[in-house]
């Protein structure tokens, strides 16, 4: 096995995101996207209209398919209007978290790893 002669990662949600990873990685190297706030950035990306239709399609491969059909009910935006709504925060972790910050949680991180390794072998 080849060792890759990058490793990128490290600096933070919407940076260290799937797009980066997923160019690294295509150039046989080793991308990381970063999990720190990634729930907001999927909340924000959904309401802006999920441009590309990327968020929604790593969700519709996500393997349930409930809390996919609430995240989508509550932040997707079709159409945003102009100008911006302020954008839904997920709740505020606490000790014991609300369930739908554990989903939108785990299943933002599954959109951004799947992106990520989508479309190449390494």
């Amino acid at each position: 096995m080849k060792l890759p002669t990058i490793i990128q990662g490290g600096m933070g949600v919407a940076i260290s995101n799937w797009t980066l990873a997923k160019a690294v990685a295509s150039e046989g190297h080793l991308g990381v996207v970063s999990g720190t706030g990634v729930a907001q950035m999927l909340i924000s990306r959904l309401m802006d209209g999920d441009e590309g239709g990327h968020m929604r399609r790593a969700l519709a491969h996500f393997p349930f398919q409930e809390p996919i059909q609430r995240i989508l009910d509550k932040y997707y935006i079709a159409e945003p209007k102009t100008p911006k709504i302020p954008y839904i925060r997920p709740p505020m972790w606490k000790i014991n978290p609300a369930k739908s910050l554990d989903e939108i949680t785990v299943i933002a991180n599954f959109v951004e790893v799947f992106l990520a390794k989508e479309g190449h072998e390494n």
